[in-house]
């Protein structure tokens, strides 16, 4: 059976280098063609540390993009701090804090979107953490929307998740240049459309 959480105690340091080693791997070469030993070997540990701290590669892949999603959390919610009033400004506020993000964390897309891209099962638990994550970022753009008034919350949602999703997946083939500038601009003209 795979197990479908990281550990949730604190990590060791130990677990720590494995992490960050596996962080840098799979964004840069993908999940399926790192492995344990690869990452084991750029954490400086063996490979029955890495299975004591995080049980499966499986569990690893999931602490990863875990990880990523926290920092993007606090990201955004610094983003969304300098807009303390509900408006348009805190929805358009996404789009600044993912070109912040890619500026800092990325160059080849969105990890989350990558990873899924790798596994067939919708089951599968890497699957399962993408899903509940750019759920997250959809319910989030909806109550945004619906604090600033807008109709139709949920369709506007929907329709936003896919321009934020169109220029994290755009920004790693570099084609058009500035997506997440485009993406906010039509995410712009959507919220005034919406506009009750």
């Amino acid at each position: 059976m795979i197990e479908q959480t990281p550990p949730s105690a604190p990590l060791t340091p130990a677990a720590r280098r494995i992490l960050a080693a596996a962080s840098r791997l799979f964004y840069a070469r993908g999940l399926h063609a790192v492995g344990v030993d690869t990452i084991a070997a750029e954490a400086g540990v063996t490979k029955k540390t890495l299975y004591d701290r995080f049980g499966s590669k499986e569990a690893l892949e999931v602490a990863y993009l875990r990880a990523r999603d926290a920092r993007w959390e606090e990201l955004l919610g610094r983003s969304l701090a300098a807009h303390p009033a509900a408006g348009v400004d805190r929805v358009l506020a996404f789009f600044d804090a993912v070109e912040e993000w890619s500026a800092a964390e990325g160059g080849r897309g969105c990890a989350a979107i990558n990873a899924r891209a790798e596994v067939d099962d919708p089951g599968h638990p890497v699957a399962v953490e993408v899903a509940r994550q750019k759920s997250w970022v959809r319910d989030r753009l909806e109550a945004e929307c619906r604090a600033a008034g807008l109709a139709r919350p949920g369709r506007l949602a929907d329709e936003l998740m896919v321009l934020y999703d169109g220029a994290l997946a755009a920004s790693g083939t570099g084609v058009p240049a500035g997506p997440f500038r485009a993406a906010r601009r039509a995410a712009g003209a959507l919220c005034a459309a919406h506009a009750a």
